[in-house]
């Protein structure tokens, strides 16, 4: 995790946004958020390889109303309103999000700016969000993460 991201007051959703972190970051982000009655949710993304895996398992660990359309429109929706959830603010853990990277990086790229949008909503409306991405340290190399 650099070194901004420690940084990071997850109470404040001027810092919203979508960060990569380290493997052994999660656990400290899920505790910082849980510790100021955040919602935190827990996405794991080892061996998905596909924009429809990746809608199932984000319907099942969010909890997705069943009205949820599996496409990237619906879950930018849901994801801008997460009124079903408990927390005043809400904070997205990614584990293994590599494998997805790795599988179909214009899936993932799609998905970056699925969550940078709800983040960005999030703020306008004053309430925290974060999502966060953990990556293998290898990962970190400039030439491997979008801009």
């Amino acid at each position: 995790m650099s070194k901004r991201a420690f940084e990071l007051d997850l109470t404040q959703p001027s810092q919203g946004g979508v960060y990569f972190v380290g493997v052994d970051d999660l656990d400290r982000l899920a505790r910082t958020a849980a510790r100021d009655e955040l919602h935190v949710c827990r996405t794991d993304l080892a061996g998905c390889r596909d924009k429809d895996e990746l809608l199932r398992r984000l319907a099942a660990s969010l909890q997705l109303p069943a009205t949820f359309g599996h496409n990237w429109d619906a879950l930018a929706d849901c994801l801008r309103d997460l009124g079903w959830m408990p927390g005043w603010g809400h904070v997205l853990l990614f584990e293994h999000a590599d494998a997805l990277r790795q599988a179909t990086e214009a899936d993932f790229t799609i998905l970056l700016g699925v969550l940078d949008d709800a983040a960005t909503f999030a703020s306008d409306n004053d309430r925290p969000w974060f999502a966060f991405l953990a990556m293998p340290d290898h990962a970190f190399d400039d030439s491997l993460l979008p801009t």
